[in-house]
This record gives structure tokens, sequence and C-alpha cells, in this order.
């Protein structure tokens, strides 16, 4: 790795933090050592920074103000040109399944942890992400360009508004750097923010080495910060691994109800808390397509809409087959000895066991994508015939290729009661080009609507809060990205204040809201970034 200009330590970022105690010296997972981690400094920018964007939501947990961060030595901080006191900089070691491929050893190539924080919601994780080259950068050069920069950072903060788990983006610094891509384009470093960053990759990293201390102490690790009720079970990590399937089988549920889609679904992309973790080639639906693809270097659809519920429990039978040397000890201190998975007879339990847990994300995914749907359809009660009432509509939305956000933001204004003259004028028609099979689903619609205790009224207003007006869609981020470019950051902001508040109507800012024009179908999003 070359080498990187000394930065001296520098506090002066010490005071626009507005908390009762000062932040860790080093991120909780630094404790774990040296064979976790490396530490070094960041890679200072050739050029002046300047804020892109800033979230006060995320931000407001830390108190701090857009003020306090927008000062030479905020920006300075927050973009790698200088290492506050309270910082300890460092990129952690993992690897992982890539598009279904062992891809060996991986890490933060281009991302740096800087200090835990302490908050009244728990620990906040800071991390760069775009701070230069790392022992673990491989063939990249340590940088991440604007445009996929205020893609994260928009994207973060528009699921923190749906409620979807996920990292949060505290800012897009930019800076007038050249950052060699298929094309020169504008460096930038976006400031991350989750409770930790751990992914399923970590797990395989030590377990695919064989250095089984180190897995049953990350394991430990995670556990007793974040999944203490583990600790009281009889198989400890056989626990864990229960409950990263139900939250990662919650998360896919939220994901395939709103139309997100990943993107790049690899097992190092996969968050060890259930949460949407790094935002590259992914995308909303516009018209519906239950075979839709987000990214443009996915060629065989691996990570499609249809297929991320299957990929997740994919990459959680790889999270399993990591931990299996644990199932058979308690903790790393207990003198247990770890499987041996040459011993037939010892592998075999614990093979059984993982498998029975990870049942545990089926029944889950199943009830909560029900659950979901059931909700956006405004129906608070479980019927026989919902499955057929869903299973037609993804039908009627995939062979007319409607629009998803649009359809469910309009189902809200049908009424049980509708008369035929009633019916032809919801505006919900309007997203179907073939109007007589909508119609005959919204009949269907309308007399399951029937059996609800529901006033219509009240329904209408359920709904809204579940199905959002507004979502990141691609050609959105793209004109605020234009925009960006040419130092207008005022297209950011306003996407930044209405996907925060998705399901609201915002005066003024309607063309948020409507279907993506023609031009959209000729964008394209890949895992560069």
């Amino acid at each position: 790795m070359p080498s990187s200009p000394a930065v001296q330590p520098d506090d002066s970022l010490a005071s626009p933090f507005d908390w009762p105690g000062r932040p860790h010296a080093a991120p909780g997972f630094a404790r774990l050592g040296e064979r976790f981690l490396t530490r070094l400094p960041p890679l200072p920018m050739p050029a002046s920074p300047y804020l892109v964007g800033f979230s006060p939501e995320a931000a407001a947990p830390l108190g701090l103000s857009r003020a306090g961060l927008e000062t030479p030595a905020g920006l300075d901080v927050f973009v790698g040109n200088a290492i506050a006191a309270w910082s300890d900089p460092l990129a952690t070691v993992y690897s992982g399944h890539q598009f279904g491929v062992w891809a060996g050893q991986l890490g933060d190539g281009r991302a740096l942890l800087l200090a835990e924080l302490q908050t009244a919601d728990g620990p906040c994780e800071v991390q760069l992400k775009g701070a230069g080259l790392t022992p673990y950068s491989r063939m990249g050069d340590g940088r991440a360009v604007l445009r996929s920069s205020i893609r994260e950072f928009l994207c973060s903060e528009a699921m923190a508004g749906l409620g979807i788990p996920t990292t949060r983006a505290l800012c897009v610094i930019g800076a007038d750097a050249p950052v060699r891509r298929e094309a020169i384009e504008t460096a930038a470093v976006v400031t991350r923010l989750a409770p930790s960053f751990v992914r399923f990759g970590h797990f395989e990293h030590f377990a695919a080495n064989e250095k089984l201390p180190e897995l049953r102490a990350l394991a430990d690790f995670v556990i007793d910060r974040f999944y203490p009720a583990c600790r009281a079970e009889a198989q400890p990590y056989l626990a864990l691994l229960r409950e990263v399937a139900r939250r990662t089988a919650e998360l896919i549920a939220q994901w395939q109800a709103v139309g997100f889609c990943h993107g790049v679904m690899n097992t190092d992309n996969m968050s060890i808390l259930g949460l949407t973790l790094d935002y590259g080639p992914f995308g909303f639906l516009d018209g519906f397509d239950a075979n839709h693809i987000c990214n443009h270097s996915d060629t065989g659809g691996r990570y499609a809409y249809a297929q991320q519920p299957q990929i997740a429990y994919w990459n959680l039978f790889c999270l399993a087959q990591a931990l299996l040397p644990l199932f058979g000890s308690r903790s790393d201190n207990d003198g247990a000895a770890f499987v041996d998975l040459s011993d037939e007879a010892q592998a075999q339990p614990a093979i059984d066991a993982a498998q029975a847990a990870l049942l545990v994300y089926r029944d889950t995914y199943g009830a909560a994508f029900y659950a979901r749907y059931r909700a956006k359809l405004g129906l608070t009660q479980a019927h026989d015939g919902d499955e057929a009432l869903f299973g037609d509509l993804f039908k009627l939305l995939h062979t007319q290729r409607a629009d998803y956000t649009l359809f469910f933001r309009h189902l809200a204004d049908v009424r049980r009661d509708d008369t035929p003259a009633d019916a032809q004028a919801r505006t919900v028609r309007d997203v179907f080009f073939d109007r007589d099979s909508a119609d005959a689903w919204l009949a269907d619609y309308r007399r399951r609507l029937q059996a609800e205790p529901l006033p219509d009224d009240a329904r209408a207003e359920a709904m809204r809060h579940v199905n959002p007006k507004y979502v990141l869609r691609n050609h959105l981020a793209e004109i605020a990205i234009r925009r960006a470019k040419e130092k207008d950051f005022s297209e950011v902001e306003h996407l930044r204040t209405v996907l925060a508040r998705p399901f609201d109507d915002h005066p003024g800012f309607e063309r948020y809201a409507g279907p993506a024009p023609d031009w959209a179908a000729s964008l394209e999003v890949s895992c560069s970034s």
C-alpha cells in the first residue's frame, strides 16, 4: 500500500459536538485487537473541501449542527484532512462471497472508522467512506466520487424516512480532486453512522482462515453489545444466528414492500444488525417489474428484485457455515472446544442445528411480507383469499409495468361503495394502460374491503402512512448530481428534506412524486463508485 502523508491530531472539532460525555478513544470494535483491523490515518484531499449535503436528522443524536460542521476545522476532519483528538482511525478486515463466488479477503478498502460516540440511542460509529487507501484496497484507489456519494447520502436518509433499518449519512463533503473511473470524476467523502458496521463477511473471514478463537471473540463482541439476550440461551451462537436471521427477514420484507432493490447483495454487504448497508447501484421500482435488475453490472440478474428474499437466505446460509465451529461452545473462556467439522459425529449436529435456526428466516419473512402488504392495501385482518388477491395484483402490476409507488399511493382513494362513475374517475386507474384488467382487480379489492371494519376515511389515512408519496427515483438523484457538479447543491437539500418525510404532501415539490420521465430509461447504475 502506498504510504499516506502524516496527519497531525487536531482537537479543534471537539467543541461543535454537544453531548454529556466524550466519545471513546477508539471504536468498540478496536478492542478486538490488531488481528481484526489496521490503524492508519486518512489520505488528505489535494483540494479544498466544501459541504455538499448535511442531514440534521442524522446529526441530532450527536448534538452536531450544520454550522458546527461547516467550518474549516469541521470540513477538514470529515474529509480526512485532519484527525480530531477523539478520533482513532482504523480499517477492518473481512472476506465474503461476491455474486455467489468466494472472493477471499476484502476489507474496508476506502472506509475508515473514526470513533464511537455515545448517544441516547446507544453507541454510534462514525465512518468516512472515500478516505483513501488502506491495506485492504486491493486494486482500488481508496476514493469515492461525488456521484455515488450523493446517491448514498440521499438513499440512506430516504430509507430512514421510510422507517427501514439503515446506516445513516451525516454529510457529504466534496473536493475538486480528480478521480478516474470510466471517466474523470470529482472526489467526495460521505460520513456514515451506524451502531456497528460488522458484516457477515467479518465472520466469513476468520472462519475461512481457520482462526477460530478470533471467530468466537467476534461473535462474543456482537452478542454482548447488540444481542445480550442470546447470552442466556443454552447455545448463544445459535441464538445469535436466529436473531440475525429474524432481523434480516424483516429487513428484506420492508425492502420488497417499498420496491427497493439493493443491487449488490454480496455477503460482505450484509449487516449483522439487519441494517441496509452499502448503497451502490440501488434503485426503487418505477414501473413494476418483478425481474427488475437495478445494477448494470449484474448481467445474470442474481440480485433482481424478486430474487432478494432468496439471496438473503443464501447469505444467511454462508453466515451459518462460518459460525458452525461455535455451535457447541458457550464463550471464549468456558473451556469448551470448537466443533471439529472434519468429524461427522460433531459436524452433523451442528449442521442440523444451523438449518433449524435458519427456518426462522422463512417463517419471519412470510409473516412480515404479508403483514406489510395487508397494510399497503389497508387490510387490518387476514382472510383466506388475501394471498390470491395479492398474487393477482402482482401479475397485473408486472404485466402492465404499472408505476409501483403511484399505484399504492392512489389506491387509498378507492372506496368500498364507489359507484361505477366514481370508479371510472379514480386516479389509480391512470397507472394502467389496460384499464379493463385494472377495473376487474379493483372490483375484487372493493369486495374485499366490505369485510373490513375501518371506515374508508380511516383506512385511507392509514394507507397513506405506509405507502410513500416520494421515493428516491434514479432520475431525481441524477438531476441532483448534475446540479451538484455545477456547485448547485439546492436540489440535494430539497430532495433530502422531502425524503426525510416521504409520506407527507410537501406542497411545492409535487414534481418529485411523478412518474419517471422517458429519458430516465437510459440511466444505468453499476458497481463503479
